[in-house]
């Protein structure tokens, strides 16, 4: 037990590895800023094209949903890094892991609103189109916010999902929180780097999932 203390969770080692773990939390951070606002606004175009009455637009949103959604994050970020610059793109890692994660989350969350659209009563509709309002109107102002109220668990957890994505990043050796502390072990030769960053990641995501099962009991009273 000792010296799974002192391998694991050693205060010491800790203490010295935080500084290099903050400046790894703020990248984590940084990437998360930037793909999650453009993970749902991507998410939002592909469901509405996915919802859409024309089926030369729907058609292949659809199958680049299920493409994007099929293919593993970790492969898409190698061939988005390593297999671009075969065709004469070369992109900084950080360029690289936000384009695809926005690819990857941006089908994810593409089919959890376009399963919002699609719980929204068509009477909804009928009904605001009734009063005068334009079809874009309609969508803006009445579909669209049921829409969301219904799948924002979803959203939320989908979203969750996205900072621990981030530690995928580590693979093309951007010093995110995990590569941070996978540098600090390789240095101490101890463990202890690690299980901060676990802490640092629970302390970060565990009250969001709590308050995101309090809204799911909410709405389901």
């Amino acid at each position: 037990m000792d010296q799974l203390i002192l391998q694991f969770f050693n205060v010491e080692v800790m203490a010295k590895a935080w500084p290099l773990l903050l400046r790894g939390l703020g990248m984590t951070a940084l990437l998360c800023l930037a793909v999650i606002p453009l993970g749902l606004l991507g998410g939002l175009l592909a469901a509405l094209a996915s919802t859409s009455q024309s089926r030369w637009l729907r058609w292949p949103t659809v199958a680049l949903i299920d493409l994007f959604r099929a293919l593993p994050p970790l492969v898409l970020l190698i061939f988005v890094y390593s297999g671009l610059p075969f065709t004469g793109l070369q992109l900084p890692p950080f360029l690289a892991v936000v384009i695809a994660f926005l690819l990857n989350n941006s089908a994810y969350y593409g089919e959890i609103i376009r399963a919002g659209l699609i719980s929204v009563p068509a009477g909804q509709s009928e009904a605001a189109r009734s009063t005068g309002l334009t079809q874009s109107q309609t969508l803006i102002h009445v579909v669209l916010p049921q829409a969301l109220r219904n799948v924002l668990p979803d959203l939320i957890s989908n979203s969750v999902e996205v900072v621990k994505m981030t530690s995928l990043a580590s693979v093309v050796s951007l010093a995110e929180l995990l590569y941070s502390a996978d540098m600090a072990r390789s240095v101490t030769y101890n463990a202890s780097p690690i299980t901060l960053a676990a802490l640092i990641y629970l302390i970060l995501l565990w009250p969001v999932v709590r308050l995101m099962s309090r809204f799911q009991r909410k709405i389901a009273i």
